[in-house]
């Protein structure tokens, strides 16, 4: 079992991985963002069949590095801890752009994260339900 610091120190800790988990996004830190998810990770996105594993999210995030620039930012709304089991839910803006030019396009809308503590204290994500949708151009 693992040890808590405590329900403000794991909120905390929480939302260091979301915080985190947005920095590298633009920074195309692979390694980094493989530390902060469970090795039997699920990503659900709308339209989309479930994205099943850690090495499934890094494959396909190795494959976008070359066709797009992606950039998100994040306001984590609510967090709760039960044990070695959080969730969190946050509203995302992702902001995609084709490489080498293209079209910008933005998505937006709430996310709802599972989060597990391993053995060693970390917390990290575990399911991950992305409902952001393409915003309207102005």
């Amino acid at each position: 079992m693992a040890q808590h610091g405590g329900l403000q120190s794991d909120e905390q800790a929480i939302r260091t991985v979301v915080a985190q988990w947005l920095e590298p996004s633009g920074a195309d830190d692979l390694p980094r963002l493989s530390h902060l998810m469970a090795e039997d990770v699920v990503f659900l996105t709308p339209g989309r069949p479930p994205m099943r594993g850690r090495e499934a999210f890094l494959a396909a995030a190795r494959e976008g590095q070359s066709q797009y620039r992606i950039e998100a930012t994040g306001e984590v709304q609510e967090v709760q801890v039960s044990g070695d089991w959080a969730s969190c839910w946050s509203q995302l803006v992702v902001t995609v752009t084709p490489l080498p030019t293209g079209a910008t396009i933005r998505r937006s809308g709430p996310t709802l994260t599972i989060l597990r503590q391993e053995p060693d204290g970390r917390w990290v994500v575990f399911r991950d339900a992305n409902m952001l949708t393409v915003e309207a151009r102005a």
